[in-house]
């Protein structure tokens, strides 16, 4: 494989850990009902933002 089609994994790899952050926020939020855990939870919705961006741009070759 060449350098250019060569994998990166790590954006999926951001984006399953906030997955999974955002859905352990969310289990805190309804168990302990404080609020301060929604912030676990945008924190990881945007992660996963920056996560699928990462993986799209590499994919596509940043074309839009």
């Amino acid at each position: 494989m060449s350098a250019h089609n060569s994998p990166q994994r790590w954006p999926l790899l951001l984006v399953m850990a906030a997955t999974l952050a955002s859905m352990a926020g969310t289990a805190a939020v309804f168990v302990t009902r404080e609020g301060a855990w929604s912030y676990l939870v945008a924190t990881g919705c945007f992660l996963q933002l920056l996560g699928w961006t990462g993986h799209c741009r590499r994919r596509t070759g940043g074309a839009r």
